[in-house]
C-alpha cells in the first residue's frame, strides 16, 4: 500500500506555496506503520518538542534526515547531544521511531513536519543544525525551493545560540557554490568548506554521488 505525504506547509519563511521538499508516494511497511500510529517517545509533535530541552543537554536539529541509520549513528557518537530529527518522508520517520524504540535510544526525538514550520516555533535556541544532502533543485526556476537560501539562513540564525553551527553537505557543485556565496554575503557567520568529518555517517545519497562520480562538499558555518 502506498502512502501520501501528510504535511501541508504553512511556513512564513518562504512565500506561501513554496516547499523545499517534494511530496512522495512511498510504501510503508507494517513495522513502520505500527511505529507511526503508536504514540509516545521518540515521536513528538511540533507542540511537544519542548521536551527535548528538559535534559539540559545541547539540542541539534537534523533537517531532512531521510535515513534512520545516520541519525542513530550520530546519536551514539554524540550521546551528550539531543537530536530533534525532522522530516516529511513517512517510511523514514516510521523506521527511525521503530529503531529508536527497539534500541532504547534516549537522545532522539522525531518530528513529522516541514522544518520551516518548526524553526519559528522552537521553545529555545539550538546548539546546531545539520542538513545532509538537501534537494539541490538544480533548475534556476526552482532555486526558490532550495533549503539553503537567504530567507532560511535568517531563520536558522535566529534559532541558533551564539556560537551555534550549521553543518551542510551536498554533492551538487553548483549548489555548494550557491550556498557559499549566500553565507559570504551575510556578515553574521564565519566558516566555509571543511574536510569531511570522519564521524559523519555515509548516507545513501553520498554513496550514489560516489558511484556517479560527483564530489561531496561539506560546509560548516558558525553563528557569530
Amino acid at each position: 500500500m502506498s502512502h501520501t505525504c501528510r504535511v501541508t506547509s504553512t511556513t512564513h519563511i518562504l512565500r506561501p506555496g513554496i516547499r523545499t521538499f517534494k511530496p512522495r508516494r512511498s510504501r510503508i511497511t507494517p513495522r513502520q506503520r505500527r511505529a507511526l500510529t503508536t504514540p509516545g517517545p521518540p515521536s513528538a509533535s511540533v507542540d511537544e518538542i519542548g521536551v527535548a530541552w528538559t535534559s539540559g543537554h545541547p539540542v541539534v536539529l537534523d533537517i531532512g534526515f531521510g535515513s534512520a541509520e545516520q541519525v542513530l549513528d550520530l546519536a551514539n557518537t554524540f550521546p551528550e547531544e539531543v537530536i530533534v530529527a525532522i522530516d516529511v518522508h513517512l517510511p523514514g520517520i516510521g523506521d527511525l521511531i521503530d529503531r529508536c524504540r527497539a534500541q532504547s535510544v534516549p537522545n532522539v526525538y522525531v518530528v513529522e513536519a516541514d522544518a520551516l514550520e518548526v524553526l519559528p516555533k522552537l521553545p529555545s535556541h539550538v546548539a546546531g543544525v545539520r542538513s545532509f544532502f538537501p534537494d539541490p533543485w538544480p533548475k534556476v526556476r526552482h532555486h526558490k525551493r532550495r533549503l539553503v537560501q537567504p530567507a532560511v539562513i535568517d531563520a536558522v540564525h535566529a534559532a541558533l545560540e551564539p556560537g551555534g553551527s550549521w553543518h551542510i553537505a551536498t554533492d551538487w557543485a553548483e549548489y555548494a557554490e550557491f550556498i557559499r556565496e549566500a553565507f559570504d554575503a551575510d556578515g553574521r557567520w564565519t566558516g566555509g568548506v571543511i574536510t569531511r568529518p570522519s564521524w559523519r555517517p555515509i548516507t545513501h545519497f553520498e554513496r550514489r554521488a560516489h558511484r556517479d562520480g560527483r564530489d561531496v562538499v561539506d560546509m560548516w558555518f558558525t553563528r557569530k
